[in-house]
């Protein structure tokens, strides 16, 4: 599994289904459908993918432990 940052390239809105795709293997397109999907259910998604925009480091931003 990769480290858990917002690509740079392939973002739709803030990177954070493409980071989260790339880290679980899967498509990012599958993630932003499985995200959609979860949006029909009560509970604080929208919430959550703004704190994940702003938590997740961009990828250019990241910094290398040694």
């Amino acid at each position: 599994m990769s480290r858990l940052a917002r690509p740079t390239n392939g973002r739709m809105i803030g990177g954070v289904c493409a980071a989260l795709a790339r880290r679980f293997g899967t498509s990012a397109t599958t993630m932003r459908v499985i995200f959609l999907v979860s949006c029909l259910l009560p509970g604080p998604q929208f919430l959550l993918y703004i704190a994940l925009w702003i938590l997740l480091p961009s990828e250019g931003k990241t910094q290398t432990a040694w």
